[in-house]
């Protein structure tokens, strides 16, 4: 699954370590998502989303050729 994570942290000028924070991770699993190396739950994906105010797929893409 890819995303654009970081374009939103980016937009809202925040860290890796400030976005951990507001969703309640460490800033590790920040950077491992941003780096698609790994997939977040579904509760942490809800939490990212309704932080920026966008929805689910304005952030991680679904890429369906990889099945």
């Amino acid at each position: 699954m890819k995303n654009n994570l970081k374009v939103f942290r980016a937009m809202h000028d925040l860290t890796q370590e400030d976005l951990a924070e507001k969703v309640g991770v460490t800033r590790q699993t920040i950077n491992a998502i941003e780096k698609s190396r790994y997939n977040p739950s579904l509760e942490l994906v809800f939490k990212l989303a309704r932080l920026f105010d966008v929805k689910i797929e304005d952030i991680f893409i679904y890429d369906d050729e990889i099945l």
